[in-house]
């Protein structure tokens, strides 16, 4: 159809860009953000400073303005810094669906790191931008520690209820209830007496006697959280200077009478306590301010310290004196801790000593062996055996130490477990080495001693699979490396005809990997068969072929596929299963094939266009004589005229039909002229805008209001049912894609 053209006026055009120029420049003004009761809650409730716990941490704000907003626009809520500053606003909440409202609530949760007296908040908008002004400062806690402190000396954790400071020392008050990552970005109240301190860390330094305790500083919201720790009363006292008087020796031998310790300090009335290596050796006694040490007990050695008590005076504890042994000497068992004796089997039992000039005696079950005044003893019995070394010479010449006891067994039986020795997990290892673990001798009472190191290596070793001896296996391990390996172990063991079967333990190796692959993944129609196969022989295998995890075949060395689905191959070993890998087998679907353009192909004339095809794995471009132009996955069009797109996807075969146009040249009309003349009755646009689904077509009458918002334009606007209330209105068009505006001006409709 043939348009007629006329120019739209200066005039028009102008009124045009001024009202554009007025939207674009509107405004909006925020007023500050205001506290609103909170709706879940009873009552009025409208917060005059923010408490929040774990338990609860939900407020609400009112926002009002004024202007107008565009669709696009957010309203963002901000929190300051604790000293009110902006620099680095932490966002409350985003509102996106209030751009009609010009008075809203919405609701905030406070940060976990919140904590300070004077936090303000602000409000912006973003389509278009502006910022309120400051709230009023607000006290806003987040407590994140509302229970009660406990405080201790020293951060010990103790509860002492009281403690003593002597003379002028200062007692370290410590929290010792509260993470240590989190202990120092609390601030904290300290109270002696009733008296504020100016300390606020987690630690206070005593500054005299009193009562003591703290809590966590939470500004106005401390009340909300019960955080008072434990009351610790600080008491003064003199001094005693308590300590050990110096004994005449400090190293004594064993069995010889040494004199009484003695503290300094010396009152009948004060307390005292001994102990040896921070243990208590002699109880409280008022007076008691000796102790006599034990020389006869071989554990007599150690650090010996004194504690006094009184009236008026500190509660101390002396320095350590080291008591030693002067005749201290040591002795080694060479042999294991448990033996097995037989009868042609007796057992050599040695000791080693540094002992000067040693003599040996022997005992059996604590009963001394005769002529038994050796370093080693032979022995042929059951029992528990150690022997004596006492040191004849030097500064010490009597003193006696035992060596540990060596049990000797003569067992009836013997039991033997085995173990997995390496890593193993079953249906997945690849190998696996079992090992004998343990070997008990199975006494006449029935108990049991592990004599593992003494006789491991003397047995006779057989190893069996599911009860069948294998070959060549003889010795305390065996390595396994195959799933045809597979099965349960045993290992038989023999000592001087003592034989024993061990426990059983199964063995299920992982097959190698198994593979499968098919002639294609795609099927055109229900009459196309694809293969599916593998190159493991399945002659002598028991299998499934699986479709969706569900057996369909267990005969056939490879399967015809004529359904979608996802198969795979299973072959049966034992308790495991080999898998393979899984091909889906899908229908053939056109939409696979997609083009780079949408809908027809279109450039000017005189010039070229190409055109890329993706989703298959051939490609042939006929022209309308069936002539190939192309057969890569792209094509370039010269000609306008009819073309088709044969592309395959493994044996399947889709075709695309695709019409090349030439660009229309012609501008957009800014006149029609819609009085049923049959000529420029409808706003024809080019067809590079027409008929496009990612092309979007909108018109506006004077007021703003859209008359048309299409995809597709099938170049038909105005109606032939459309009236127009005067003979020349002004309309305005936007044509644009998802990215960005394309055209947009004015169309004048005459009539």
């Amino acid at each position: 159809m043939r348009q007629k053209r006329i120019n739209i006026p200066r005039t028009i055009l102008t009124a045009l860009l001024v009202l554009l120029t007025s939207q674009i420049s509107a405004q909006i003004a925020l007023q500050a953000p205001v506290p609103a009761d909170n709706p879940n809650l009873s009552g009025t409730n409208a917060w005059p400073r923010a408490c929040a716990d774990t338990d609860f941490n939900e407020f609400f704000v009112t926002i009002e303005w004024a202007g107008a907003a565009n669709s696009d626009n957010s309203f963002i809520l901000e929190l300051s810094d604790p000293s009110g500053s902006f620099g680095t606003p932490f966002t409350l909440s985003t509102v996106t669906d209030q751009n009609s409202n010009n008075e809203f609530t919405t609701s905030f949760n406070l940060p976990t790191d919140t904590r300070g007296a004077n936090y303000k908040m602000r409000v912006r908008s973003t389509s278009p931008a502006s910022t309120s002004p400051d709230s009023q400062g607000y006290s806003m806690y987040f407590l994140g520690f509302d229970t009660n402190l406990h405080m201790s000396p020293d951060g010990d954790g103790t509860t002492p209820g009281s403690v003593q400071a002597c003379g002028s020392t200062q007692i370290t008050l410590t929290v010792d209830n509260i993470p240590p990552s989190e202990l120092n970005t609390y601030q904290y109240s300290w109270y002696r007496s009733g008296t504020k301190l100016s300390e606020n860390g987690p630690s206070i330094l005593t500054d005299g006697t009193g009562e003591y305790f703290a809590f966590i500083d939470y500004g106005d919201c401390t009340g909300s959280a019960n955080t008072e720790s434990n009351h610790i009363v600080v008491n003064s006292g003199t001094s005693t200077g308590i300590a050990i008087t110096p004994p005449t020796s400090t190293a004594l031998c064993a069995g010889d009478t040494a004199a009484p310790l003695e503290a300094n300090v010396q009152d009948g009335t004060y307390i005292y306590t001994w102990y040896k290596n921070g243990t208590e050796v002699q109880a409280s006694q008022t007076g008691g301010f000796t102790y006599t040490i034990n020389t006869n007990d071989p554990a007599f050695v150690g650090d010996y310290t004194v504690r006094v008590q009184g009236a008026g005076v500190c509660t101390e504890t002396s320095a350590a004196v080291t008591i030693t042994n002067a005749g201290a000497f040591t002795v080694t068992r060479n042999n294991n801790a448990n033996l097995v004796v037989l009868p042609s089997q007796p057992q050599t039992l040695s000791i080693t000593t540094n002992a000067n000039s040693p003599t040996y005696e022997w005992f059996r079950n604590g009963t001394p062996i005769p002529s038994s005044n050796n370093s080693s003893l032979t022995v042929t019995q059951a029992g528990t055996y150690h022997a004596a070394v006492t040191q004849t010479g030097g500064t010490c010449s009597s003193t006696t130490i035992n060596s540990e006891d060596t049990e000797i067994v003569a067992p009836t039986a013997f039991r033997t477990e085995i173990a997995y020795a390496t890593s193993y997990e079953s249906c997945t290892s690849t190998s696996i080495a079992l090992s004998t673990d343990k070997i008990y001798a199975v006494l006449g009472d029935g108990s049991e001693v592990d004599v593992t190191e003494d006789v491991a290596s003397s047995f006779t070793y057989q190893w069996q699979k599911d009860g069948t001896n294998v070959t060549g296996e003889a010795s305390q391990s065996i390595s396994l490396t195959n799933s045809d390996e597979n099965g349960n172990y045993t290992v038989s063991t023999d000592l001087s005809g003592m034989t024993s079967t061990s426990n059983a333990l199964p063995v299920q190796l992982a097959s190698e990997a198994l593979a499968i692959s098919s002639t294609s993944t795609v099927y055109c129609s229900s009459s196309d068969i694809i293969t599916i196969s593998t190159t493991t022989d399945l002659s002598s295998e028991i299998f499934d072929w699986e479709r969706d995890g569900e057996a369909i075949n267990s005969t056939d060395s490879s399967l015809s596929v004529t359904q979608q689905g996802t198969y795979r191959l299973v072959i049966r070993k034992g308790t495991c299963s080999q898998i393979s890998n899984e091909i889906s087998i899908t229908p053939l679907n056109p939409d696979l094939i997609t083009l780079d353009i949408d809908g027809d192909v279109i450039f000017p004339e005189g010039s070229s266009k190409t055109v890329n095809a993706n989703g298959g794995t051939a490609y042939r471009w006929l022209d309308s004589n069936n002539i190939e132009i192309s057969g890569s996955s792209s094509a370039t069009f010269t000609t306008e005229g009819n073309y088709l797109l044969i592309a395959n996807i493994d044996n399947c075969e889709i075709s695309k039909p695709i019409t090349v146009t030439y660009l229309d040249l012609f501008n957009i009309p800014n006149v029609i002229t819609p009085n049923g003349d049959g000529a420029n009755d409808q706003w024809i646009i080019p067809n590079s805008y027409s008929n496009k689904s990612d092309v979007r077509v909108i018109i506006y009458d004077a007021k703003g209001t859209e008359v048309l918002n299409s995809t597709n334009y099938q170049n038909n606007w105005p109606e032939s049912s459309i009236s127009f209330a005067k003979q020349n209105m002004v309309f305005y068009y936007v044509i644009k894609n998802d990215s960005e505006t394309l055209k947009q001006g004015t169309v004048t409709v005459i009539r």
